[in-house]
């Protein structure tokens, strides 16, 4: 099997505040988000190639950290769409042509922290799986809301939280993205969702993920 990381950095990064995307502002190291994601999978021994998806307007910032940097595995940079499901179409569409047996793990740029465990984890389960997602446990009890009124405490044991790496075979997820797209209405937020929804006969398997492949989400998270 031949992997490909795609880092999904196509969003503003509105919650952080700035004219910034979150996915360029610095860590603590004084190293961008977007550098910290794409270091994690071009060290990964599994991982083949390398794909950056950038918002339109900050593709020329994308390559200037390209040529900045001296990752082995980062072979283009694409441009996103103004949603998150029209970036992961848009990556999926520009490998279609590159044969099969191909893998796609999908991440998101603004998740900097996640670890050679969880993506070798990963690849792993893409030997035999067709679809495989990071998940860590639900802790916090979960309420179920309706008039600004507790309906419903519900049994947390149920339910996970989602991560990235999302993976998928490449002729699976297009698929599943080619009948989300026909149907006319994109109900999902998620490659994972997108998955679920609309290609409901192939199985998401999970691997465990870890409390520090957190999501940057807020300017305090940069800390």
């Amino acid at each position: 099997m031949y992997n490909i990381a795609v880092i999904l950095a196509g969003g503003t990064g509105s919650r952080v505040g700035g004219a910034t995307p979150k996915q360029l502002l610095p860590l603590a190291d004084g190293r961008s988000v977007l550098e910290h994601s794409v270091d994690a999978f071009d060290a990964a021994p599994c991982i083949d190639e390398i794909a950056i998806v950038m918002h339109p307007d900050f593709m020329t910032e994308a390559e200037a950290l390209r040529r900045k940097n001296t990752w082995q595995k980062v072979t283009r940079v694409i441009s996103g769409g103004s949603e998150r499901w029209e970036s992961s179409w848009h990556a999926i569409q520009a490998f279609r042509d590159q044969g099969s047996e191909i893998n796609l793990l999908l991440h998101d740029a603004a998740r900097p922290f996640v670890s050679q465990r969880i993506i070798a984890s990963v690849c792993k389960a893409l030997e035999t799986k067709k679809a495989v997602t990071v998940t860590v446990p639900v802790t916090d009890t979960l309420y179920k809301v309706e008039n600004e009124r507790v309906k419903e405490v519900c049994n947390r044991s149920a339910f996970m939280r989602a991560q990235t790496p999302q993976s998928f075979r490449l002729e699976v997820i297009a698929e599943a993205y080619k009948r989300a797209i026909e149907s006319g209405e994109i109900a999902a937020t998620d490659d994972a969702g997108i998955m679920s929804k609309y290609m409901p006969e192939v199985p998401i398997h999970i691997v465990p993920g870890e409390e520090t492949n957190k999501k940057i989400t807020y300017s305090e998270d940069l800390k």
